[in-house]
């Protein structure tokens, strides 16, 4: 093992260490590796040795170096930490090791959406991004997205450009929406921004890129789409008009010599407040395709894109997402996409194929025509806590882009939000650095490490999870997207159809099912069982799997129980009561389980967001941006986003969401004695009322009480546990 001095990222990971581990982590030495010889082209690695109590550790950077404090960490304590971990671990010696050695499979480790930081992380403090980090260089993301503050960036550049603080606040919009602001999708919505935001949240991000940068990430920061502020398109001949779910925005015409000073002022003013490491993401066709139809155009907007980049940078790399790609691909055809990428010289962007999971482009797109590209896992939209995906497809669809013959750069996570599915994501992490040839002996290791302290239930847990694995996240073939995969708990109520759908309800009911509830039912209760045993474990990740686990069947329940409440109704000509009393019970019952544990409470994330309020108006700016974007997205009167991102948290399954049902099993009898389309109009106009009440006032309280989530979640399973027989399940699909 080299003895040299420390390298200058070892505080870096010496912090880590001591956040993870406390006084055991004054027994670890780091040194650095030059990486010669390392296989894969990725230039990454690390070796580990430890004796006597010291773990010494030596790695080409400080993200191998994390990497490396974790795979021994797993190897040699069975001990892993993951966004629900207790820190810092119980560990008070080092176990010995002889020499192990890693080598990364790919250089970079991608990680963040733009998404992210409205569905996850608008509000966070510091606290939340130091543990952030931390999760991120042990899992060896390299090349994070960072867009922290950087409204700053924009209101400076702006400034200079002649536009006055009002008009630029107003332009930005609302906080929680800055996000989409960015990507050009919308502006002046939901605000106008605090006045006190930009200060606060540009300190905020010049910390966050400290952090990542000493532990040798290159952070991937925002650039100009061609979007801009009315008052400048007005101004400007050729500024086109677009519309994205129902908002208006403007976008310059690549041949104004503007297009290229704005995109200039911006990386000048963003490279003033938070240096640079010269990779920009920039998306100006995110969902909305060009305002011009010449097969040119895409590639003059390019042309004006890496101009503006390389007058205030001149080694930027354009970053981009190849969303579009999928999204609009009846647009994007091979031939389109194949004259704009070839349009960019082939240093100057880097491709992020976002959904390769499920929608890969860069089969499709020829691995984009040469262009470096990461393969991205997307997953979450929205940040929906449905408890599904397939795992078992993950290390095989990875494996066939690493053999292409322009394999990826890097692997990405590039969910629109976090803390869902944690299992999914940490296996696709995992593949930065080893390849996965077994999911099952995988999921062995995940649980033993995941859980830590509970050796004495490894064999329950570790049986519960295979339970899992054969149930909820086997979904081949499944295209989870909120509006192909959204069961009734969130779904917006209607009587459109009735009484004549009840069989495309059905097979709707049916569609949610592709595995055996009663193989469901008893991983559920294998982990109530250890929680009952041991009730410290729930504060850590079995708290969160418990919850999705009940979660899973709970939204089963409910699709089954409408179902009936509907075929009962149909059948009897009016409203049954039992039926959709019962229906309307599951509601109440699954908010009870949701309140035991914080993370899925409503009232958490409000709470966050009103940590940054520092009067009145803000308040009310941040209250009304929490509400909003989780519900109805836009305005009440716009159906396109409404539920988009719907949270099966408490406060809006026991509150919004069943009372919207409510409003529709009370119409239910006259919707069905004079089927119209004016029982459909009513309702949804209550719905409406029911979304402003919602933003206005927000959620309930709790109840007084509540138990913890063990006694919660065995209240929820002795009611409902019994019901796995009459769930609908296609024959085809017995596993």
């Amino acid at each position: 093992m080299p003895d040299d001095a420390e390298p200058l990222w070892a505080d870096a990971v010496h912090g880590l260490a001591h956040r993870v581990l406390g006084a055991a982590a004054e027994s670890i030495r780091f040194a650095a590796s030059d990486g010669t010889g390392r296989d894969h082209g990725a230039g990454r690695g690390y070796e580990y040795a430890a004796g006597g109590g010291e773990l010494t550790i030596a790695a080409t950077d400080g993200v191998s170096a994390s990497v490396a404090l974790h795979h021994y960490l797993r190897e040699r304590c069975g001990l892993s930490v993951g966004w629900d971990t207790v820190l810092p671990l119980r560990v008070t010696a080092l176990p010995d090791s002889p020499l192990r050695r890693g080598t990364a499979r790919v250089r970079e480790g991608y990680y963040l959406n733009f998404c992210t930081f409205s569905y996850t992380m608008p509000y966070w403090d510091w606290t939340d991004w130091e543990r952030e980090i931390d999760w991120m260089a042990l899992h060896g993301i390299t090349m994070p997205l960072a867009i922290t503050g950087h409204e700053a960036a924009l209101h400076a550049a702006y400034s200079r450009l002649g536009l006055d603080d009002h008009t630029i606040r107003g332009f930005l919009g609302g906080p929680g929406y800055l996000p989409f602001q960015f990507m050009g999708c919308l502006d002046g919505f939901a605000g106008p921004l605090p006045a006190s935001w930009i200060e606060r949240r540009r300190e905020l991000g010049a910390r966050i890129l400290d952090r990542e940068r000493a532990f040798g990430m290159t952070p991937v920061l925002p650039a100009f789409t061609g979007h801009v502020p009315r008052e400048i398109a007005s101004s400007s001949a050729g500024a086109g008009r677009r519309d994205w779910q129902g908002f208006e925005t403007w976008v310059l015409d690549p041949a104004d010599p503007l297009y290229e000073r704005i995109g200039t002022e911006i990386t000048r003013a963003q490279i003033k407040l938070f240096g640079t490491d010269h990779r920009y993401a920039a998306d100006p066709f995110i969902e909305m395709i060009p305002v011009d139809a010449d097969p040119a155009f895409p590639g003059a907007v390019a042309a004006a894109t890496l101009a503006g980049l390389r007058a205030a940078d001149p080694d930027a790399v354009w970053v981009m997402q190849a969303w579009p790609f999928s999204y609009q691909r009846e647009f994007w055809t091979e031939d389109r996409v194949a004259a704009f990428l070839g349009s960019i010289p082939g240093n100057r962007m880097l491709v992020a194929d976002l959904w390769a999971e499920h929608d890969p482009q860069w089969d499709r797109l020829d691995q984009f025509s040469g262009k470096p590209w990461l393969w991205c896992a997307l997953l979450n939209f929205g940040g929906r806590t449905d408890p599904v995906a397939d795992l078992r497809g993950v290390p095989s669809a990875i494996d066939a882009a690493l053999a292409s013959p322009s394999p990826p750069t890097g692997l990405g996570l590039a969910m629109e939000a976090t803390r869902n599915n944690p299992v999914f994501f940490e296996l696709v992490a995992d593949q930065i650095w080893n390849r996965v040839a077994d999911v099952d002996a995988w999921l062995d290791a995940f649980v033993t490490q995941r859980y830590g302290g509970a050796g004495r239930w490894t064999a329950e847990l570790r049986a519960a999870w295979h339970g899992l694995l054969d149930t909820v996240y086997d979904a081949r073939g499944m295209r989870i997207f909120p509006e192909q995969f959204n069961g009734t708990l969130t779904a917006k109520p209607s009587y459109t159809g009735l009484p004549g759908n009840v069989a495309e309800s059905r097979a709707d009911v049916a569609r949610m099912l592709w595995y055996r509830p009663a193989v469901l039912v008893q991983a559920w209760e294998r982990m109530i069982e250890v929680a009952e045993h041991d009730r410290g474990l729930t504060a850590g990740p079995l708290g969160h799997d418990l919850v999705e686990v009940g979660l899973a069947f709970m939204s089963r329940i409910a699709d089954r129980y409408r179902l009936d409440a509907v075929e009962r109704s149909v059948h009897l000509g009016a409203g049954s009561p039992a039926h959709l009393g019962r229906f309307l019970r599951v509601f109440d019952d699954l908010d009870r389980m949701l309140a035991a544990r914080p993370e899925y409470t409503f009232q958490s994330w409000e709470a966050k967001a009103l940590s940054w309020a520092a009067g009145p108006a803000d308040r009310e700016v941040l209250l009304d941006n929490a509400r909003r974007v989780i519900t109805v997205w836009g305005t009440t009167d716009s159906p396109l986003l409404d539920d988009y991102a719907g949270r099966h948290w408490a406060g809006l399954v026991g509150g919004y969401y069943r009372d919207r049902w409510e409003l529709w099993a009370r119409g239910l009898d006259r919707a069905l004695a004079t089927p119209g389309d004016h029982h459909e109009a009513e309702l949804r106009e209550r719905l409406r009322e029911r979304a402003q009440l919602f933003l206005r006032e927000g959620p309930a309280s709790p109840p007084d009480d509540l138990g913890d989530l063990a006694t919660e979640s065995r209240r929820l399973f002795t009611a409902y546990a019994g019901q796995a027989g009459s769930l609908d399940r296609p024959s085809d699909h017995d596993r």
